[in-house]
């Protein structure tokens, strides 16, 4: 009779810790077999082969409250980073610097590629999209985009790791600029009137992604995709998800560029 044995017989201490662990076991399994269910049936059928990403409503007044902390006077973003890609997708050149370094001009043109995105149609332009259990292992684009929002884009290491990510996987035909913003926005608290309040509720720290064509001295023309990470839902961070802004009828498509 072994020590599990005798403390069964006494309802010793061993023998409840092994019970307990045999039930953790027991609800680990079922708990992985029901996400495997999910998966199998979340599986698109055709020549894509893409994982179907169960989305949730984005709520326009949020991408309203963000968008309010994107002007001169009161601005949320720290810094700005981008890359200038060639039609083939290569890097033709970068830049990063903090956010104030710009010029009065240069901040206004930037502040509105980052509000074209969140600004867009809620819903069927501007999409919510969810990370998988499995797009969070080493090396994944969730992991890529949860360091760069913690150096707050201050490691270009990991910004060069983005734009040769991005631009693997588009390749318009023609030169186009990749810019990245990073924010940090006090959500205020409100009220059961809905009223903000002065205290704030927590600190959202976001990047905004932006693609768009360049011409000339790489002057960027209007957005044609790009994210919100980690999505603001219902005024908070929601790391399991992001917000993917596509032009037109194009998600599908363009939804390769991250997954």
């Amino acid at each position: 009779m072994d020590f599990y044995d005798v403390d069964k017989l006494w309802g010793g201490p061993g023998y409840r810790q092994k019970e307990k662990a045999e039930r953790a076991h027991l609800h680990e399994t079922a708990a992985a077999e029901s996400l495997n269910n999910f998966e199998k049936k979340n599986i698109i059928g055709g020549r894509t082969g893409m994982r179907r990403r169960w989305r949730m409503q984005i709520n326009r007044e949020d991408m309203l409250e963000l968008t309010r902390r994107m002007n001169i006077s009161r601005n949320c973003f720290g810094r700005i980073a981008g890359a200038y890609m060639d039609g083939e997708g290569y890097v033709d050149g970068s830049f990063n610097t903090h956010f104030q370094k710009l010029s009065g001009a240069d901040k206004t043109k930037h502040l509105q590629l980052a509000k074209t995105v969140l600004l867009s149609g809620t819903n069927t332009e501007l999409r919510d999209y969810r990370f998988l259990p499995g797009d969070r292992a080493p090396g994944s684009i969730w992991q890529l985009l949860m360091a760069l929002r913690g150096c707050e884009l201050k490691n270009d290491a990991l910004l060069l790791s983005l734009y040769e990510y991005m631009g693997e996987r588009y390749r318009p035909g023609y030169p186009y600029g990749i810019y990245v913003f990073h924010g940090n926005y006090d959500v205020p608290l409100k009220g059961s009137d809905k009223v903000a309040q002065r205290e704030s509720e927590e600190v959202y720290n976001f990047l905004v992604c932006a693609l768009c064509p360049v011409s000339g001295a790489y002057d960027p023309g209007s957005p044609e995709w790009g994210f919100l990470f980690p999505a603001f839902s219902a005024r908070s961070t929601d790391v399991d998800g992001i917000h993917i802004f596509s032009t037109g009828e194009r998600h599908k498509e363009r939804e390769k560029i991250l997954f």
